[in-house]
């Protein structure tokens, strides 16, 4: 179900997304701020699992106050789950799947087990059809000299999501260049050229100011003629340098002057002023362009001509310029259009998530089963191992380790209104040995499934970090014995 919370300024959120709730309660107590760091450290590590690891850790604390009360030391039960954690990070290895990147209609059914329990699961396939499409098209080589050589997947900076209220959920797409929210400078531009040539500046196309206070004594009045003259052989000089090279369009983060203007529209040059650092990045990608620092130090290469078609649209009540049909684009824009502003906010962070969970699986081609059914695994082997492996003490932490991680598939159970002791109870029957690793909890129905045959997989990545990250919060807050105020009470 969705959250409604009031933020203090008094805006509206609406959503399920575990990080988006804590990132906006308020809390005091040291130890649930703690907590809360703990969503936000996931989100931005793997982008999923925000949820898991607050109640997972919330779980392990839960049956460490029965140690606690045995008056069995920390450092003992901190010892026992850092070997719980090594021996459950073996288990995920052992019943980890290998994952084939060409393979589209696997690749499909990873992301819908991500947003299957999110608010744009309605329209599903269109939005794990769009997140797949983005981030692959975005997906670089890194030479670093080793013969497996590492991927960048960096979507925060190359993919940028564009949300424009009004038209339908079905008009959303990804674009197969980028847009931005811009118009041309001058009403004369062009606003339709197709195999644009463009040329990217982070240089003013006006003339410097003084740096600081700056004053001029003219004592004849022949000189201020000179002084504007020179103003503007200056800018028809960078103007003419601009020329020299043949863009079809110019496009700068500082400002063009009105001389300047003139002079690209007498040209035939479309230019756009102002741009973001991050949209001329991606332009940059996109079109294959180089930014230039100096109008002066242009070359025949830095000029961008990956890109089929230039148009200027409206949307909405404003004017987007779209750079599309490039041919090897390696940024990309997501246009979102939806019926209010609330809708696409909500649209936009399970987009981003189901994204992550590409990223996660270009970066480490492992799936494990999802529904709980790595958890049930995973605690039934400590059950197994704890015996074995572990004696004094620290065996019942261990173990204990297993039964706070049956929180995962029995929150499933009880959300979807299952009988959670009888499923809970065939479940750890169906995990007796690894070869029934697969079986977890239908989180519609709330029955017993094999996951492998419902195709419902999570990254190995975001898993083994939800367990890394809840098992070392949660020895990190029992290894606090006070809390010390640096406050003075007034």
């Amino acid at each position: 179900m969705l959250k409604m919370l009031l933020d203090p300024m008094g805006g509206i959120v609406m959503t399920n997304d575990g990080n988006c709730i804590l990132r906006e309660v308020d809390v005091s107590h040291p130890a649930a701020k703690s907590m809360i760091e703990l969503s936000r450290a996931q989100d931005e590590e793997v982008g999923d699992g925000t949820t898991s690891v607050i109640i997972l850790t919330g779980e392990i604390l839960d049956t460490s106050i029965l140690f606690l009360e045995r008056n069995i030391h920390p450092t003992q039960i901190v010892q026992a789950y850092n070997k719980a954690l090594q021996c459950a990070l073996r288990t995920c290895k052992k019943i980890a799947v290998p994952v084939d990147l060409a393979n589209r209609e696997q690749m499909l059914s990873i992301v819908q087990s991500c947003i299957g329990t999110k608010f744009s699961s309605r329209w599903g396939a269109q939005m794990v059809d769009m997140a797949l499409t983005a981030v692959l098209r975005v997906v670089t080589d890194v030479e670093d000299g080793t013969a497996g050589g590492k991927k960048e997947v960096d979507i925060k900076r190359y993919v940028k999501t564009e949300k424009v209220p009004g038209g339908e959920l079905s008009d959303c797409a990804v674009l197969n260049g980028v847009m931005f929210n811009k118009d041309v400078t001058h009403q004369k531009m062009r606003r339709h050229i197709k195999n644009p040539r463009i040329l990217l500046l982070d240089c003013p196309l006006e003339y410097k100011k003084g740096e600081s206070q700056m004053n001029v004594e003219v004592s004849n009045e022949d000189d201020w003629d000179v002084l504007l003259r020179m103003e503007e052989e200056w800018i028809e000089k960078i103007c003419a340098q601009i020329v020299a090279c043949e863009p079809d369009i110019v496009i700068t983060e500082k400002g063009i002057s009105d001389l300047a203007q003139h002079y690209l529209v007498k040209a035939n040059i479309t230019a756009f002023r102002r741009m973001r650092k991050t949209d001329n990045n991606r332009i940059a990608r996109a079109c294959g362009a180089t930014i230039v620092s100096r109008p002066d130090e242009i070359q025949p290469s830095d000029v961008g001509t990956g890109c089929g078609l230039f148009e200027v649209k409206k949307l909405g009540d404003d004017y987007f310029s779209f750079l599309t049909e490039c041919k090897a684009p390696k940024a990309c824009t997501i246009l979102l259009r939806g019926g209010s502003k609330d809708v696409l906010n909500e649209i936009e962070r399970n987009l981003g998530d189901a994204m992550q969970v590409i990223r996660n699986v270009v970066f480490d081609p492992f799936l494990l089963p999802g529904g709980g059914a790595t958890e049930m695994a995973v605690s039934q082997e400590l059950a197994r191992a704890g015996p074995l492996e572990i004696t004094g003490v620290q065996q019942w932490p261990f173990v204990s380790m297993g039964k706070a991680l049956e929180v995962i598939p029995r929150t499933l159970a009880q959300n979807c209104g299952a009988n959670v002791i009888r499923q809970m109870t065939v479940l750890r029957a169906k995990h007796r040995n690894l070869e029934g690793s697969s079986w977890g909890i239908d989180g519609d129905t709330g029955a017993l499934v094999d996951m492998q045959e419902l195709g419902i997989w999570e990254p190995y990545n975001v898993k083994v970090q939800t367990l890394k990250t809840s098992i070392e919060a949660a020895c990190m807050i029992l290894r606090i014995d006070d809390i010390v105020s640096g406050m003075k009470k007034s």
